[in-house]
């Protein structure tokens, strides 16, 4: 008797647990199973889809980076060594020119080139290029090589020159320096393909180009 009212109440406990753990597995879902199906496969959709848009934005990255051609190349080249004669004569100026505004446009020359040529040769070590060599001051003639440079009788001239004859030679010489600068610049533009050169094609034809006015104009008043 005793054994059979024990089992009774084990019974009772038994399955007054198993109600109470459906009411708390009801109670821990506020949302239908179809809404829970749906959350997981929104959230495992996000890696998918952003690592193919880095890979795409890196893919897209590189094909910029190597889109040069020739044209970009070779005004890379040309134009590294025609801003480092601009330099040089630009550096005579201080210990020679008369004018102080000749000075000061040959200070603003040198300022504006010098971070040029920087840019220039990292494009060309960027495209397995070898970058020109220094051959300022050395006494080469590299004027028949690009437009607007000066023979080495030129730059021997101008540095035996001082006070006003250094200032008229000096803007003489910038004025046809600068002119060929402003064509190989328009030659880029049309030719090249790689956007920071262009873009530093355009602004050479535009900064030159007005510096070449404000020189003709200091030409007329001497």
């Amino acid at each position: 008797m005793t054994a059979h009212r024990t089992f009774v109440r084990r019974a009772a406990v038994a399955a007054t647990a198993g109600a109470a753990a459906l009411v708390l597995a009801a109670c821990g879902s506020d949302k239908p199973a179809g809404e829970h199906h749906k959350g997981a496969k929104e959230s495992g959709s996000s890696p998918a889809t952003s690592t193919r848009a880095d890979g795409h934005d890196k893919a897209e990255g590189r094909n910029n980076a190597d889109g040069h051609n020739s044209a970009d190349v070779s005004f890379a080249k040309e134009m590294i060594q025609h801003h480092r004669q601009a330099v040089e004569m630009a550096g005579l100026a201080e210990g020679r020119a008369a004018s102080k505004d000749v000075k000061s446009l040959a200070a603003r020359i040198e300022g504006a080139q010098d971070p040029e040529i920087e840019n220039m040769s990292g494009w060309l070590t960027a495209w397995g290029e070898e970058v020109p060599a220094d051959m300022s001051g050395m006494g080469h003639d590299m004027s028949s090589s690009m437009p607007g440079m000066m023979s080495a009788s030129d730059m021997d001239e101008l540095k035996k020159a001082s006070g006003g004859d250094f200032d008229k030679k000096f803007l003489a010489m910038m004025v046809k320096h600068h002119e060929g600068a402003v064509a190989m610049g328009r030659t880029e533009k049309s030719d090249g393909k790689y956007g920071p050169a262009t873009r530093l094609a355009a602004d050479v034809v535009t900064a030159q180009t007005a510096e070449i006015e404000q020189m003709n104009k200091m030409l007329g008043k001497s």
